[in-house]
């Protein structure tokens, strides 16, 4: 099975094609960028076009589902859905801490956590891989959590508290390997719930026309 993966979630804009026979993953990351809209779909053509691959190859999708910022999960998660609709295949939604922790917490217990914004993060423990607390959202320095290690960007360990700055830490945010690994692929998909967890920061307007803010993908060969 050809499972074309996607998450905004983050800064960084992640793609990538996952053969779940063979194990083989391709994978496209544009790290730090706030351009996603503009950039999803080209990355994923240009995805394909280096596999000798077309959207018509693809068996299904999965699309993390945050937690993370509205306007970045709603270009992730809208993209995703209208692809699927457009080749009838299933999209799958996956929380992305779940995506992080299955490559990083296999055997301790972990806290994942990511730019929230508003000087917050959001945050997920997770015992051998296994959500046990979260998704939440908290200022860093508040968090209180029992566990051996920290998966969080580089820049906000200075932030947490001391007992969690001082544990193991590694910087890290969803790949397309672990969002395939946590999507159980042999079920009926449920609906896309976005884990917004907070009021978005700007209040969409009324609806108007296709926003900018959405990828057209009504020009693709599919």
């Amino acid at each position: 099975m050809l499972v074309l993966s996607i998450d905004t979630a983050t800064t960084d804009l992640v793609t990538g094609v996952v053969d779940t026979e063979s194990g083989a993953v391709s994978e496209r990351i544009i790290t730090d960028t706030r351009a996603h809209n503009e950039q999803l779909i080209p990355t994923i053509q240009r995805l394909l076009e280096e596999k000798g691959m077309g959207f018509a190859d693809l068996d299904a999708i999965v699309v993390g589902c945050g937690p993370g910022p509205f306007t970045g999960l709603r270009v992730g998660m809208a993209t995703a859905s209208a692809l699927g609709d457009a080749l009838g295949i299933p999209v799958h939604g996956v929380c992305s801490h779940d995506a992080i922790a299955a490559e990083h917490g296999a055997d301790r217990r972990i806290l994942v956590a990511t730019d929230a914004r508003r000087k917050e993060i959001y945050w997920a423990t997770y015992a051998e891989g296994v959500r046990v607390e979260g998704p939440g959202v908290v200022k860093p320095g508040e968090i209180a959590v029992e566990v051996e290690a920290v998966v969080i960007p580089g820049n906000l360990v200075e932030k947490l508290p001391e007992a969690l700055q001082a544990l193991p830490h590694v910087a890290a945010n969803p790949r397309p390997a672990g969002l395939v690994a946590v999507a159980d692929l042999s079920a009926t998909p449920a609906p896309l719930t976005p884990l917004y967890l907070r009021r978005p920061d700007a209040v969409p307007p009324k609806p108007k026309p296709r926003s900018a803010a959405l990828p057209d993908i009504s020009g693709l060969s599919l």
